[in-house]
């Protein structure tokens, strides 16, 4: 388990100076009355802030209207959720057995609520400004250019949906490399397609922007090969 927290805190790009917030961050209720609900309700707060503080200052040009919008598309439990996968909580959960055994650790619902959790917990740890930089790492591909996104579906998605329709097996991601400080990280990631010969590679700031980027690649391939 701890090399498993390590691992989630060198994603997150922060080191816990008390990692019982990181461990309380990752306690469902049906294990302990000490668990992540209140973590929940602080990190919800800060998500809204914080993103909407992102938002304002990089679209000075957007309305009130265009601005929630945009926040939205982030601050809601499927966008959470799948956060909560990429940086592989299930894994981490610490669930009764009943929860446990029937789907807990994949229910995005939980997953969604504990990546709001540790927002808090890393607030609680190392204040406002680890806080922001935390939220803005694990959200950067989507914050990059929230407007085109909102226009057109993320490379993994139509990379799946491209093999999904020609009858294929779903690509697989390997992390082949992590270069630089907690920081500053690059990861180096390759995607596996049996369509291809060759897996393309892809590298970012966080693991799903390299998990994007590689599938960007394999889609581009995929759609030469056939002449589209």
């Amino acid at each position: 388990m701890t090399a498993s927290l390590d691992k989630l805190q060198q994603s997150l790009g922060y080191q816990f100076v008390q990692p019982e917030l990181l461990s309380l961050a990752l306690t469902h209720r049906s294990t302990s009355k000490q668990n992540y609900e209140r973590l929940e309700f602080l990190g919800d707060a800060l998500l809204d802030f914080i993103i909407g503080e992102i938002l304002y200052f990089r679209f000075k040009d957007a309305t009130e209207g265009e601005l929630s919008r945009l926040r939205a598309r982030f601050v809601n439990k499927a966008a959470l959720a799948g956060l909560g996968k990429e940086l592989e909580l299930g894994a981490l959960l610490k669930l009764g057995a009943g929860e446990a055994k029937s789907g807990g650790k994949q229910r995005e619902s939980i997953l969604a609520d504990v990546v709001e959790a540790i927002i808090a917990a890393v607030y609680l740890d190392g204040g406002l400004e680890a806080c922001k930089a935390v939220v803005q790492r694990i959200s950067e591909d989507m914050l990059t250019n929230p407007r085109q996104q909102a226009q057109s579906k993320d490379p993994k998605t139509r990379l799946q949906e491209l093999l999904q329709a020609r009858g294929l097996p779903l690509p697989v991601y390997k992390v082949l490399a992590i270069n630089g400080e907690a920081h500053q990280q690059t990861f180096h990631v390759e995607c596996q397609c049996e369509a291809l010969k060759q897996a393309t590679k892809g590298k970012g700031r966080s693991k799903r922007i390299a998990e994007q980027n590689a599938a960007e690649r394999a889609y581009q391939v995929l759609e030469e090969e056939n002449g589209e």
